[in-house]
């Protein structure tokens, strides 16, 4: 390991973080044996730990409860594969005082099943369902580093980043969609040093792959359904995927398709022409044509006229986002908000249902008063100017770095500091 990463940063404390030094330095000891060095995936983990501002006595925060929680779980892919997991995991924690804990994309525990005692052990550190287990807000533990590297991860005792969770042994390995192919989330097993077997985590990896293989039988090809999904926040050009077919549509072709699909009745094409354009000037003709050539795209029956309209159900990111939003669930919203719709648009329709979008979002953020929420937008590309969001995170989570960039902000804006 090299000390660079570790180099003292302006302002920092000195003591704190001398104590940070020696814990990244120290070597994983067994009992009665030679010390070895750290682990590859470990010191990286530690590394990324630091960078994130994470904290040696810092501690999880749970974000989803109640019915936020329910709602947030039973749409999650991985709640199909949980009886999978209980069948093949459930007995062995239970009778080894272990715990099943299966965790979301972003590293939250959405379900913790085992042994009743060591369960109130786990809780009394937040390994409860609702927490947010990710590497940046815990440091290195094995559900949130196998989520951040995308691989099964071991992590033994002292290995953890985090000195209350240092008594436990985890091991964890990501589930992946098959269609995809991107990670859903990672399943655990977390107990004592009856788990630092390296059988252990083979064991968690085999019990992954079979929820990957089980997942592919579940989910049906996309011709059996004709539906489609459409991506469009954070994107200038929407992808809409169908029957195995992703599509990448140009900038005014995802405006139409996102307009379409917020509209399913279908609109005129003076409504369209409206909505689509500034310019008064545009022509019916100009449109016409525009819809020949995306008719074009979609192939043959897609796309259908008078009223303009789409003939296949479409699910966009954006409507699961509005849809959470009206539920409550304003977690599992910003979960899914993958950043403004289409940016870069100027369609007058475009812009006035992005801005609503946002607005709703922010505003429960900034109602929810969650500070691992507040801190996601306010570190994002379109939160790093929103003053309201910076200070309502600096009422729940006032770090000096918090502090200083509001003081910047409010200084770039001439307002008074708060």
């Amino acid at each position: 390991m090299t000390d660079s990463w570790l180099a003292l940063e302006p302002g920092a404390d000195p003591v704190e973080r001398a104590r940070t030094l020696r814990r990244a330095h120290e070597t994983f000891t067994e009992a009665g044996t030679v010390p070895r060095p750290v682990r590859a995936v470990v010191a990286e983990s530690w590394r990324r730990s630091v960078r994130a501002g994470v904290g040696p006595d810092g501690t999880a925060s749970v974000e989803l409860m109640d019915d936020d929680l329910g709602a947030y779980r039973a749409e999650h892919p991985l709640a199909r594969v949980m009886p999978l997991f209980r069948e093949l995991l459930g007995t062995f924690a239970a009778d080894g005082e272990h715990l099943l804990a299966v965790c979301d994309e972003h590293g939250r525990l959405l379900w913790v099943e085992g042994h009743p005692a060591t369960r109130r052990r786990a809780g009394r550190m937040n390994f409860v369902p609702g927490a947010r287990w990710a590497e940046s807000a815990v440091g290195t533990n094995a559900p949130g580093t196998a989520v951040a590297v995308g691989r099964p991860v071991q992590v033994f005792a002292a290995e953890h980043f985090i000195r209350r969770v240092q008594p436990w042994t985890c091991a964890a390995a990501p589930v992946h969609d098959p269609r995809t192919g991107r990670v859903l989330g990672a399943v655990d097993i977390t107990g004592g040093n009856g788990l630092a077997h390296p059988h252990s985590l083979g064991f968690v990896q085999a019990v992954a792959r079979a929820a990957e293989s089980h997942l592919a039988l579940l989910t049906p090809r996309r011709p059996d359904t004709g539906a489609a999904e459409l991506t469009a926040l954070g994107r200038d050009e929407a992808l809409l995927s169908r029957g195995g077919r992703r599509i990448r549509l140009s900038r005014r072709h995802s405006e139409i398709v996102v307009l379409l699909a917020h509209r399913p009745e279908g609109l005129t094409g003076d409504e369209l022409l409206c909505a689509l354009y500034e310019d008064e000037a545009v022509t019916p003709v100009t449109l016409r044509a525009e819809m020949a050539r995306l008719r074009g795209v979609l192939g043959p029956g897609v796309l259908a006229s008078r009223p303009y309209r789409l003939t296949m159900p479409v699910e966009s990111d954006a409507t699961v986002v509005e849809r959470r939003l009206r539920a409550g669930a304003v977690t599992g919203a910003a979960a899914v908000y993958g950043g403004p719709l289409l940016p870069a648009s100027q369609a007058p329709a475009v812009v006035r249902h992005r801005r609503r979008l946002a607005d709703g979002l922010r505003t429960a953020l900034i109602a929810c008063r969650d500070p691992d929420l507040l801190a996601d937008w306010a570190h994002a590309p379109w939160g790093e100017d929103d003053l309201d969001v910076w200070r309502a995170l600096a009422a729940v989570r006032p770090t000096a770095e918090v502090r200083s960039r509001l003081a910047a902000l409010e200084r770039e804006l001439g307002l008074p500091a708060r």
